[in-house]
């Protein structure tokens, strides 16, 4: 989308849509740092797409270590956040979170 928008005027929708891919993939690589640095032995696996009865879906990184298994999604989002009581807070609005 980068390079489209060079050749052709993007709507604003779009613009975010690129803004949003971008940020999502700077979260990744930031993570994917953090990741490294984990002491235990590990499998990392990183963009993982699966399919199950014709449907896809994909995880962001799953982390395998002895006996336990990470499911990540990423999120990349600026603001203020935080966790209370098992209930996730963008500033003064609950996010639906689940543990």
């Amino acid at each position: 989308m980068r390079y489209l928008n060079t050749r052709m005027e993007l709507t604003e929708k779009e613009k975010q849509h690129c803004s949003n891919l971008e940020k999502g993939y700077e979260g990744e690589m930031k993570f994917d740092l953090l990741a490294e640095k984990l002491p235990e032995e590990k499998l990392v696996i990183h963009d993982l797409l699966l399919e199950v009865n014709n449907s896809y879906f994909q995880i962001d990184t799953l982390i395998i270590s002895e006996g336990i298994i990470h499911l990540i999604e990423i999120k990349n989002f600026q603001g203020d956040w935080h966790l209370e009581s098992d209930k996730l807070y963008a500033g003064n609005i609950r996010i639906l979170y689940t543990n």
